[in-house]
């Protein structure tokens, strides 16, 4: 059988590839990639000569079972996105787990990855990271994913288009207006732009152009600060506060922890209440 290669590509900067990459690039069998376009340019400039197959959300179907074959056959395959990593909110995710089920080797060559490029440079806590990718685009669900992550001690890492970008700080801003974010828009190019202000401070460097809504742009929110607040539970059933933590994915062991230590309860008399037990 082939290999099924994942390989990282630039996300800006044509310099930002790793020696591997390329030497895998030019000794496969083929590139799977989004937009033959854009690979097209990453292969002139490093005189990659394998031919281009389009791999990308509404063909997938489809090509997944042609890959497949074209790999159990013997086929190397390399497959890449339009920048940074493959399935990293980009296609593959479906190649590698019908690669996997018939058994074909995945190796990975790392690569640039846009988020974790503005977060090392964003100034706010790179310890505890949870990456959502891109948002909903409708408000009322964004606004649902936002409270949901907003109050979680972990910075968000999103990716954003330059038209909805206002509309996401402006939903950031209904929940926190004081809450820190980071704006990074052309990230390893020539005109980079790596911003950290309070959310309201953004919005008005955005709306006075001293950030251009131009690029592929990644926003950073700080992860919810770590102070004992309890109002946000005072008015709240123990029923209902041990709910509101499953509802933000803690399984109910956790959930009934939580809430017994944010009443400075016994655990016991948590579970007892939540279960009804008397």
């Amino acid at each position: 059988m082939g290999t099924l290669f994942l390989v990282g590509t630039p996300i800006g900067n044509l310099a930002d590839i790793t020696y591997r990459a390329v030497e895998t690039l030019k000794s496969v069998d083929m590139i799977a990639c989004e937009d033959t376009r854009v690979t097209s340019k990453l292969c002139h400039h490093y005189d990659i000569q394998p031919p281009l197959k389009s791999y990308h959300d509404h063909n997938k179907e489809q090509q997944t079972s042609v890959l497949i074959e074209q790999l159990t056959n013997g086929s190397d395959i390399a497959l890449v996105s339009d920048a940074g990593l493959p399935l990293i909110s980009d296609p593959g995710y479906e190649l590698v787990v019908a690669a996997r089920e018939a058994g074909i080797r995945v190796e990975t060559i790392p690569g640039p990855n846009a988020g974790l490029t503005a977060l090392m440079a964003s100034g706010l806590s790179s310890f505890t990271y949870t990456f959502l990718g891109f948002l909903p685009r409708k408000e009322k669900e964004k606004l649902q994913v936002l409270e949901k992550r907003m109050y979680q001690d972990s910075t968000l890492i999103i990716y954003e288009s330059p038209h909805r970008v206002k509309d996401t700080l402006k939903a950031i801003a209904k929940i926190d207006e004081q809450r820190q974010v980071t704006l990074g828009r052309e990230l390893t190019k020539k005109f980079e732009q790596i911003e950290t202000q309070s959310v309201l401070q953004l919005l008005t460097a955005v709306n006075e152009s001293q950030i251009p809504l131009k690029g592929e742009f990644v926003i950073l929110i700080e992860g919810a600060t770590a102070v004992e607040d309890t109002s946000w539970f005072e008015n709240m059933t123990i029923e209902e506060h041990v709910t509101s933590y499953i509802e933000q994915d803690m399984k109910p062991k956790a959930a009934i922890k939580s809430v017994a230590e944010d009443r400075n309860m016994k655990t016991s008399e948590v579970y007892n209440i939540y279960h009804n037990v008397n």
